[in-house]
């Protein structure tokens, strides 16, 4: 008996050892199927990602590259044009839109700094004229720019021999300050007139061009016609276009000269209305 009860809880151990094994087996499966799984999740989490990202980079690199081309082709075309509407003539209009920019930007920056607020500036004359400080008026136009202050200045200057006199100087002076206004504007007229002119000039160019390739060639065909043809229309394209610019910036300066001009007026009338009151206070 003491045998066989040996022998059984020997068999015992030996079972219970086994089922601790296979269980320890089991977990160390199940472990091992979890770590996989989870291997193989960050592994499609980072090929996911990288994948995203390979795909915003190939995005903004097309992007990056479209619009350089695209720029460039405008530029290259651009220059193709100008040299096929041959380079001697497409030169004299681009040097006609040059200076007539240049007049243009210098008359918009002089007529800019020449506006003022006229109506505070006569408030101020009057408040000092009011007051028998005609050397005080003087020094307010002195200190401010622009043709309206210089010619408030000049009618101040005979501001004590009457209003006539004081009219005479205005209307002098304003004449004066109108030139410097309108100064250069002829210029910038003159380019208007020539950018379309030699645009002009190139066409019966291209066409003389035309017509001496036929007589060549003793032959009217649409390939030795094209040359020429092409030289005279490119031409006067850049001739028109080159004089519309310069057409708006020169509309522009007028409607800035008589804007100035006309508060010139203005300051005029009101100058000569303080004086009539200031000569009736003495």
């Amino acid at each position: 008996m003491k045998k066989l009860f040996a022998i059984i809880a020997m068999f015992g151990v030996f079972a219970f050892g086994a089922t601790q094994a296979m269980m320890a087996q089991t977990d160390e499966a199940a472990a091992a199927e979890s770590d996989s799984a989870a291997a193989m999740v960050d592994s499609a989490a980072v090929d996911s990602a990288a994948i995203d990202t390979a795909v915003v980079e190939t995005m903004d690199a097309t992007e990056e590259t479209v619009a350089p081309v695209e720029e460039e082709s405008f530029h290259k075309e651009l220059k193709t044009k100008f040299i096929e509407g041959d380079a001697g003539f497409m030169s004299l209009v681009a040097i006609a839109l040059v200076f007539g920019l240049a007049f243009c930007i210098e008359r918009i920056i002089y007529l800019s700094l020449a506006e003022i607020d006229s109506k505070k500036l006569m408030a101020q004359i009057e408040e000092r004229l009011n007051a028998g400080d005609v050397e005080g008026a003087k020094t307010i136009c002195r200190n401010t720019r622009g043709p309206i202050a210089s010619i408030c200045y000049q009618g101040l200057m005979r501001f004590d021999d009457g209003v006539e006199d004081v009219e005479r100087s205005i209307t002098a002076y304003g004449a004066v300050q109108a030139g410097y206004l309108e100064k250069g504007c002829s210029w910038i007229t003159l380019f208007i007139a020539m950018a379309p002119s030699l645009g002009f000039l190139g066409t019966v160019i291209g066409m003389v061009m035309a017509f001496d390739q036929i007589q060549q060639a003793g032959d009217i065909s649409p390939t030795i016609v094209a040359g020429g043809m092409k030289v005279a229309l490119i031409t006067t394209i850049f001739g028109i276009i080159v004089a519309l610019v310069l057409q708006v910036f020169y509309n522009y300066i007028l409607s800035k000269i008589e804007e100035i001009t006309s508060n010139m007026e203005e300051a005029t009338i009101s100058l000569l209305d303080m004086c009539m009151k200031y000569n009736l206070k003495k």
